[in-house]
């Protein structure tokens, strides 16, 4: 096979290789854009599920302000007593009782 046969081939293959790279790094970003997406959809699922269930304690939550609420918890968390009953109740959940534990949040 003559050498201008062989480069020609060799090109072709490089070609062919660099398309299926392309095809395989868009195949990636798609991938890694469907993979954040579902991690979103989880997210606003569980914020979604927990703030109706802090809501369903609240007095008249439709009077209430996101202040409020958002002092209420902070005074709340800042309590020892609320600190030593999550860990009890989360006690075995990985990290919970790790490096933050006991840690006094602002």
């Amino acid at each position: 096979m003559p050498v201008n046969e062989k480069l020609e081939k060799l090109n072709q293959e490089i070609e062919e290789t660099e398309k299926k790279l392309r095809w395989a790094q868009q195949e990636e970003k798609r991938l890694t854009h469907q993979a954040k997406a579902l991690t979103r959809k989880e997210r606003t699922h569980r914020l979604c599920t927990r703030a109706a269930m802090l809501e369903s304690y609240l007095p008249h939550p439709e009077a209430i302000t996101d202040e409020q609420v958002s002092l209420f918890l902070k005074l709340l968390f800042r309590q020892d007593s609320t600190r030593q009953l999550m860990e009890k109740v989360f006690a075995g959940n990985g990290d919970f009782q790790g490096k933050d534990a006991g840690r006094k949040r602002p």
